[in-house]
């Protein structure tokens, strides 16, 4: 069964800026979710014209950071894309907000540490800067990739 999401945001904009609209998209707690999520914001990033290196590296953070939401985290999941400045320039900002880590015995299973761990080196190596913010929202761990266009030198 295909994973349903319920995407709040502009399916394509004419051009990017500050007033571009985020887009956010609840991301359910189920197998296949990490992949529709990915398949989504591949096809969203496209036609906001990022450039085809630009989306990947977008689309492994993307991976990264829900893949740490849903395997550590309680529910539930959002997923955030927004526009950003970094040192003058635009930056794509990827935002995920879970409700908090898992607490050992609250019957969630316990991941194999020899499967885990290296994805937030992935997410900084590919980031001009991130982090993680705590509020009563959640916590939520975020990462700025710089932008680069397919069509003109935007930015």
């Amino acid at each position: 069964m295909a994973t349903q999401l319920n995407i709040v945001g502009p399916k394509a904009v004419d051009h990017l800026g500050p007033d571009a609209a985020d887009l956010v998209c609840p991301v359910p707690h189920t197998p296949g979710a990490v992949p529709a999520v990915r398949g989504q914001v591949r096809h969203i990033l496209a036609e906001w014209g990022l450039s085809p290196d630009a989306v990947m590296d977008a689309l492994v953070v993307v991976s990264e950071l829900l893949t740490n939401a849903l395997v550590h985290a309680v529910p539930p999941a959002t997923l955030r894309l927004s526009w950003v400045r970094v040192d003058g320039h635009r930056a794509l900002r990827v935002e995920v907000t879970d409700a908090g880590p898992v607490l050992v015995g609250d019957g969630w299973p316990t991941p194999d540490p020899d499967e885990h761990g290296r994805g937030i080196d992935i997410v900084t190596a590919l980031a001009a800067r991130c982090g993680i913010r705590v509020d009563t929202e959640g916590i939520t761990r975020w990462a700025d990739l710089p932008a680069a266009w397919s069509t003109d030198a935007q930015g």
